[in-house]
Parts: structure tokens; C-alpha cells; sequence
């Protein structure tokens, strides 16, 4: 892929926080920067964990900071037979089988143990789909934009769960498929999905479709050191323009982009081409996490 696309692709399970606003930040200047797009994806494969107006919150929200996007949305939820071809074609090449295990019968394990790898072991019981590790490309190596050389061997990870015993897709396949088909060639996202990219790896590889480049970004802390997370209760992000600029300029400074004092009264606008001038990914630090202290985000 010649031209650059990259992409935001938030779960709709609550609104945006400050650590979300860093990562899609983060992924709109560097697609802005090449001259290529930039697309959201709203990854709603779970509906009971997402509230009815949490996309259009989120959508709110990326728009009262100038994070706009280029082409529809691309919803998850109903793409079920785009994903099911997908697990159809993993079993034909014998590399993804059913699992009627739970978590609490191999709790003692590290990773699921494969009990099912040759054929159910409680047959008649609900099955989830899991992605035979053992077999796939091992080990997968890549290079990280940020972090560098990575080797895994995803055997060591354990068998990633594809459709859920409720008939939910799991993440694992979902984001493969899809950024396959949306052409994304360039995935910034966490350090916390670091280590899934070699299941994906194995999956691009399984079903034929293109490596995208990767790019981890250091995870943000709140000050009790706990990730900036909607399970730990971060503060939504606000949507009203004085609250605005001077949280726009904080995640760029979250960036290590060094964006000038005076810019954080600036209009979003302003800050925004500023970034997409001035970007430059190799500035930040390779750090897993960092912990927000000075020009850090309101909280409750």
C-alpha cells in the first residue's frame, strides 16, 4: 500500500478520555502529516457492553477537537458474515478449531493448555473458536515504529479466542479483518496491544491479506498510576472549546512534541496544524507508560 490510511477504532463501551484523545491524536497527525487519511471505526462487537449513544458521544467528542475523519464509519456490529468467512476459511486450513473449556477449568494454567486442539472435550456444551497458535508463523517478527524489533512466538500466548461461546466476535479476528478491508496500512494504537499483534500477524499470514506497520505508544497514567481507562472511571473528555484547547495542547506535550506554551490558548484549528507540521513520531519516548503530572486532565 502506496498511499498512507490509518485509522481510530474505539469500543463504544463510554466516552473518550484523556488517554484515548493522546492515542487518536497520536494516529490523526501522523496519517495527516503523510497526506493520507485518516478513518474511524467504532469496533461495537460486544452490544452489552455499549451504551446506545456511546458512538455518537464519541463522535461528538472527536469532532469538538478537530479530529475529523475521512469517509463513513465503519460499524462492527452486524458485519457478521464478513467475519464468519473469515473463520470459515481459518478452519478449512485447520487452524482454528472449537473449545468448550472455561476459564475456571484451566485457571491453574498460564495460558489455555489446547485440551481441544484434536477435537472437543465436552461435546454438547457451547463453543467458543480459538486460533490454533501452535501452528500458525512462528515465531512473528516485526518492527515496531517506536519500540523496535519484536519477537514472539504467539505459542507461548496461548490459543486467542476468535467467536465467543455467546456467539460474539472476539477482537483478535474482528480488527484483522477489517483493516484489511478498510486498505489500513499504518496502525498507531496503545503499548497494551503490543502483544497481540503476533496473533494478528498469524492471521494476516493465514488469510492472505497485508502486514500493516505498527506503531505502540506509551499508555497514560493518571496520577494514582492506574491507565486512563473507562474501567478505572477516567473523566470523559469535554467538548466545549475553552476546556478544549488546553487539553489538545496537554496531548501533544503527552506526545513529546513540544509544542510551544502559548499555542495552548490557541484555537483548535491552529493547534492542530501546528501538530501536523511539527510531527514527528520519533520524538516520543519508547516507554511503556507514563504518568501525567504537569498540564495533566481535570479529574472527578
Amino acid at each position: 500500500m502506496s498511499h498512507y490510511r490509518g485509522r481510530f477504532a474505539p469500543t463504544p463501551s463510554g466516552p473518550l478520555h484523556f488517554g484515548s484523545l493522546v492515542a487518536a491524536l497520536a494516529s490523526f497527525l501522523d496519517a495527516r502529516h503523510a497526506g493520507g487519511e485518516w478513518l474511524l471505526r467504532i469496533e461495537d462487537i460486544d452490544p452489552p457492553r455499549c451504551p446506545a449513544d456511546a458512538a455518537d458521544q464519541i463522535r461528538h467528542q472527536l469532532e469538538a477537537f478537530g479530529l475529523h475523519w475521512d469517509g463513513p464509519t465503519l460499524y462492527q456490529n452486524g458485519r457478521d458474515g464478513t467475519y464468519q468467512a473469515a473463520l470459515e476459511r481459518l478452519v478449512r486450513l485447520g487452524l482454528a478449531y472449537p473449545c468448550s473449556c472455561s476459564r475456571k477449568q484451566w485457571r491453574d494454567y498460564p495460558i489455555y493448555p489446547g485440551w481441544c486442539r484434536e477435537g472437543v472435550r465436552e461435546p454438547g456444551k457451547p463453543v467458543a473458536w480459538r486460533l490454533r497458535s501452535d501452528l500458525g508463523l512462528r515465531p512473528v517478527v516485526w518492527k515496531d515504529r517506536l519500540f523496535g524489533e519484536q519477537r514472539f512466538d504467539p505459542a507461548s500466548l496461548g490459543d486467542v479466542v476468535l467467536r465467543r461461546k455467546d456467539d460474539l466476535w472476539a477482537y483478535q479476528l474482528a480488527v484483522v479483518v477489517d483493516d484489511a478491508e478498510q486498505e489500513v496500512g499504518d496502525v498507531v494504537r496503545g503499548f497494551d496491544l503490543l502483544d497481540n499483534t503476533p496473533w494478528q500477524r498469524q492471521l494476516q499470514q493465514a488469510l492472505d491479506f497485508p502486514e500493516p506497520r505498527y506503531l505502540h505508544l506509551p499508555l497514560i497514567l493518571g496520577k494514582d498510576g492506574q491507565k486512563l481507562s473507562k474501567q478505572n472511571l477516567a473523566p470523559a473528555l469535554p467538548t466545549t472549546d475553552d476546556a478544549v484547547r488546553p487539553l489538545l495542547h496537554a496531548a501533544l506535550t503527552a506526545l513529546d512534541q513540544a509544542p510551544p506554551a502559548d499555542l495552548a490558548g490557541a484555537p483548535v484549528a491552529e493547534q492542530l496544524a501546528w501538530g501536523v507540521l511539527h510531527w514527528e513520531a520519533s520524538r516520543i519516548r519508547p516507554e511503556p507508560h507514563r504518568t501525567i503530572t504537569g498540564g495533566a486532565p481535570p479529574s472527578d
